[in-house]
Parts: C-alpha cells; sequence; structure tokens
C-alpha cells in the first residue's frame, strides 16, 4: 500500500541539509519508475546546488483523504515518509521521455534538456500514517502509523 500511495502521488516534500549544515525542505513534483523517484529542478535551484550524488534525503509523500468530506471537515492527509539515497544527472545526462512519459509530462519542454534530473531510491522502511486504515482509526497513532520495508 506504502508503493501504491507514492506512485499515484506526484507531490512530495523533500528535507535535506545544506553544504553548510542548514536543514532546508521543499517541495517537489515527481514521478516514479522501477520505485525510484524522478524530479526535474532547474540547474541553479537550491535542490541542484546542495543535493550531491550519495547524499540521503527525507521524502514525506501527503496522501490526499476523505473525498468530499474533506471539503467540509478539516482531515489532515495520510503520509508515507522514508529516507532516500540522491543519484544526481547533470543538464543533458539524462533524457526525460526515457524514464517515463509522466515525468515528462511534468516538465515543460523548454526546460527539459537543460534540468537537472535528481533521482531518489528509497532506502529501509516507509513510515505509514493513515493509510490502509478508516479516517476514524486515523485519530489511534497506535493503528495509523506502521512501519513497512521499501521492497
Amino acid at each position: 500500500q506504502g508503493w501504491d500511495a507514492v506512485e499515484k502521488a506526484s507531490f512530495a516534500i523533500i528535507s535535506h541539509v545544506t553544504p553548510d549544515g542548514e536543514p532546508r525542505s521543499s517541495g517537489v513534483v515527481y514521478a516514479v519508475k522501477d520505485h525510484h523517484l524522478y524530479l526535474a529542478v532547474a540547474p541553479d535551484s537550491w535542490k541542484a546546488r546542495h543535493i550531491e550524488d550519495g547524499q540521503e534525503v527525507a521524502v514525506t509523500v501527503p496522501v490526499r483523504r476523505g473525498g468530499v468530506l474533506s471539503m467540509v471537515v478539516p482531515i489532515p492527509p495520510a503520509t508515507v515518509s522514508f529516507h532516500a539515497r540522491a543519484i544526481v544527472h547533470p543538464p543533458g545526462t539524462l533524457d526525460v521521455h526515457s524514464v517515463s512519459k509522466k515525468l515528462e509530462s511534468l516538465v515543460p519542454e523548454d526546460r527539459r534538456s537543460a534540468a537537472t534530473i535528481l533521482e531518489f531510491v528509497p532506502e529501509g522502511t516507509f513510515l505509514t500514517y493513515g493509510i490502509g486504515v478508516s479516517l476514524k482509526q486515523m485519530t489511534d497513532p497506535a493503528i495509523a502509523m506502521a512501519h513497512v520495508p521499501v521492497t
């Protein structure tokens, strides 16, 4: 269920530490291929400049719950969180189309060849909250939270 939620979504929050040791987090859009997350970023962006090949990042994918009810009642999203190892593909070294049509659709055509592609390889376990449980069960952390292997 963790991978199903990650593959259906396209928005995540990534957190990392800059070379100066400062914490940063950013909202990103991504696509999944073979259980790796791919995102395209501007080569001069914080993410491209501060996330290095082999660096560990934290990823949280919010999963909207509640359907129409969430428009009336404040229902927090379910989440899937995990650590991932970064692989940095400099501009021009990875064709966005070869990764996936979904990633290609997320990147404006004029920026595809100039984008830095960040590939995140999940490691360890998913920490899920509210995945596979009812909305009522989400109020009980003991029921709503789970640790499951990434593989």
